[in-house]
């Protein structure tokens, strides 16, 4: 099966790293995968041996004056792309990708499965996106969605042709949860961005430093709110507890001995940094935010908490108590291994190979 993936660019992100985590697997598998991108920057997931890379964006000299010729060109690029390299299928992730992949492979014969990696009211952020989405996905073989509560958002003859699909995760965190004493920190991995919410954790660490003058929060990632965040930080007296430590190519090395990580975003789909710090075993507590990824995967109080989104207090609270009752953040660590078990590799990412290969005219 020849799959071309099609998303923005590969940088560190939840999506991407989706993306990539799947393209290693099917690669594995003696599948061809090809990954198209519009473009190619800095901090990027790097991708497997054997998994061809193609830019769709056009170049300098292609670029004109009107927006209505280069986004032409654009799209007379990638529906190029598509002829040339005619996969069996197409899967696209994330907002106006996939409104271009149906788009632009119309009549080629060619399956194509879209993906919804957010809130669907946020990723469609416009009335006109808004309604593009809810009928042209319509046209779509292959509908993926992040969670139950995603459908709604969508007319019937969507909700007909969607699937949820769990999260591929990395298998180097699959491995058996650390026993020994854990580290005095308190972790959060994801992109630096407004939605992510780390200004919520920081300040709800705050309350909390001069309690516990050993513990130490550190925020790994990088985006467009690091700089104003450290500032915040000075401006709460924290540079000697709290750190901005940038983005690391080996989370669960670095966060699998923390004591306690939060998700403090206003809106997830499933988040992977949630599930991969779950199999790791640590204490994990998440905003109970839009699309209701957290909540599918916390069963609160028994392996791990949800609060209220920009909730402070909440937040501050339920840090306090864990570090207060250490035992009880342990057993809740121990459930949040079991209960992220079902992301076992060998089984969604089978899911995943299953599904597309039931968009093609393959048999396997």
């Amino acid at each position: 099966m020849h799959v071309a993936m099609l998303i923005g660019a590969l940088t560190k992100g939840g999506a991407e790293r989706v993306l990539v985590n799947l393209a290693a697997d099917l690669t594995e598998k003696g599948h061809e995968v090809t990954m198209v991108t519009q473009y190619k920057k800095e901090n990027e997931y790097p991708l497997p041996d054997g998994v061809k890379r193609v830019i769709s964006d056009i170049t300098e000299e292609e670029i004109t004056g009107s927006r209505i010729v280069n986004f032409g060109r654009r799209f007379g690029k990638l529906r190029m792309i598509w002829k040339t390299e005619r996969p069996d299928v197409i899967l696209s992730f994330i907002g106006k990708n996939n409104m271009m992949a149906i788009l632009t492979s119309r009549f080629l014969h060619i399956p194509v499965a879209v993906s919804v990696r957010a809130e669907p009211a946020l990723e469609y952020y416009n009335g006109w996106m808004r309604f593009m989405a809810r009928h042209l996905f319509a046209s779509a073989d292959g509908v993926i969605l992040q969670t139950r509560q995603c459908f709604s958002f969508f007319p019937e003859k969507v909700q007909k042709k969607a699937v949820i699909l769990k999260n591929p995760i990395n298998k180097a965190f699959f491995r058996q949860p650390y026993r020994g004493e854990r580290e005095k920190t308190i972790v959060a991995v994801g992109r630096v961005d407004e939605n992510k919410n780390h200004e919520l954790l920081i300040r709800a660490f705050a309350g909390i430093a001069g309690e516990f003058p050993d513990y130490s929060l550190k925020i790994y990632g990088e985006g467009d709110q690091k700089e104003r965040l450290q500032h915040l930080i000075l401006e709460l007296l924290l540079e000697k507890q709290a750190f901005m430590m940038g983005a690391t190519s080996d989370v669960a090395g670095v966060i699998e001995r923390a004591r306690l990580f939060v998700l403090p975003s206003n809106s997830e789909g499933a988040p992977n940094t949630l599930i991969e710090a779950m199999l790791l075993g640590l204490t994990v507590i998440s905003t109970d935010c839009p699309c209701g990824g957290p909540a599918e995967l916390i069963e609160d109080g028994k392996n791990g908490y949800l609060i209220p989104v920009g909730d402070t207090q909440k937040l501050q609270e339920k840090m306090q108590y864990l570090l207060n009752h250490l035992q009880i953040a342990d057993e809740i660590g121990e459930n949040a291994a079991k209960a992220a078990a079902i992301f076992k590799p060998e089984v969604v990412y089978g899911e995943w190979e299953n599904y597309l290969y039931s968009l093609t005219k393959l048999g396997k």
